[in-house]
């Protein structure tokens, strides 16, 4: 009698941070389904809980160690939905869908920043550690977008619209949330809470004092908190422009990508690895300040050994080699079960080789074909 096959736990854990993400575009879609039908309230709460999602998938991947490629796009592509479109549809159908013809134009442009500013995280900031955003953060944008109107519903907006005309006081936050998500302004990260330093103990107490006005007083709390985070950026930008220097500020990487191209190529900062007998060039293309070019890099040969799904009927490998060519590998030919890819790369130390080479397998991981890989790293020659 044949044996059921163990569940593959790491499976399951990896697909449970997609799932907030999925959530997330849920509550996005659900959202603008209830601005179509002038549920304004309740759709600018369900863009609050796609955000509060945002939060959650991201760090359940860092605390299971489940990220990949795949996570970190279908992120983006959901936050575009979630923060970009569904909190410009509410307001143009709250605001600006009676206000004149070319008032769309407003909520064209919102878009097109948050956009914009998924775009460039992923390329200078998806996957590392990270002390500030660049930028407005999207999910702050849609957020503060939609509690705006859960906000006129208050007290307190009727003090302060006796001052504020209401339909450019909407007009001037739209365009500030485009020009502050594509600005190179600084923005915290939320704090770590933690007891054993004033730091984390700082941090828990200001994540308390969130929650708790935020689940008391939504309404009035949540819009002047977004509005508080955006002048928040503003003021560091100003007050740190007096005082320090242009680049004496943390400064961005922005990580190139590995570019695979043909072995007939030459090119600066390239190196050969085979695969089969065959010749391939491999270029680490990061964009990094001068300083960094300067550092002593040595040649790593990393192995890398690609196992399919058990349950692929594949012996000859063509779903693999298919799948290989389709990321990028058009070199890798006569693909079969278990073999191995072996790259030749260049790079300051063993670590940053091995990096390279699981930023460049992240790819594959990510492709329904393969499942895991392992690698070896050693000095070549």
């Amino acid at each position: 009698m044949r044996r059921f096959p163990r569940p593959n736990m790491r499976r399951v854990v990896i697909v449970v941070p997609s799932l907030f993400t999925l959530f997330n575009l849920f509550f996005g879609i659900w959202s603008m389904v209830l601005a179509s039908r002038g549920e304004f309230y309740r759709a600018a709460w369900y863009i609050v809980f796609a955000g509060i999602l945002d939060a959650l998938d991201g760090r359940v991947a860092r605390l299971s160690n489940t990220g990949t490629r795949f996570g970190a796009e279908l992120d983006s592509l959901v936050d575009v939905v979630s923060f970009g479109v569904a909190p410009a549809f509410l307001i143009y159908q709250l605001e600006f869908a009676t206000a004149g013809q070319a008032e769309w134009i407003f909520c064209y442009f919102y878009v097109m920043g948050a956009a914009i500013r998924l775009a460039r995280f992923n390329l200078t900031q998806a996957g590392r550690a990270k002390h500030a955003f660049i930028g407005l953060p999207s999910p702050a944008a849609g957020m503060t977008l939609a509690t705006f109107y859960p906000f006129t519903t208050t007290g307190l907006w009727q003090e302060v619209a006796r001052y504020l005309p209401r339909h450019h006081t909407m007009q001037l936050l739209v365009i500030l949330l485009t020009i502050l998500m594509v600005s190179n302004v600084r923005y915290a990260t939320l704090p770590r809470a933690g007891l054993r330093t004033a730091r984390g103990l700082l941090g828990l107490a200001t994540i308390l004092f969130i929650l708790s006005f935020g689940v008391l007083e939504h309404d009035a709390f949540l819009f002047p908190l977004g509005v508080a985070y955006m002048a928040y950026g503003v003021l560091r930008a100003t007050i740190l422009g007096f005082f320090l220097d242009a680049g004496e500020d943390e400064e961005a990487e922005i990580a190139g990508p590995i570019v695979i191209t043909d072995g007939g190529r030459g090119g600066r900062g390239r190196g050969r690895g085979r695969r089969g007998g065959r010749e391939r060039r491999v270029r680490a293309a990061p964009a990094r300040h001068l300083a960094a070019r300067r550092r002593v890099v040595s040649d790593y040969r990393v192995q890398v050994r690609v196992m399919p799904r058990a349950a692929l009927l594949d012996p000859q490998g063509q779903a693999v080699e298919h799948a290989l060519h389709a990321l990028g590998f058009g070199d890798v030919a006569q693909v079969r079960v278990g073999k191995h890819l072996v790259l030749e790369v260049k790079a300051a130390s063993r670590e940053e080789a091995l990096a390279r080479a699981r930023a460049m397998c992240d790819r594959l991981l990510a492709n329904p074909v393969t499942e895991d890989y392992d690698l070896g790293v050693e000095a070549a020659g």
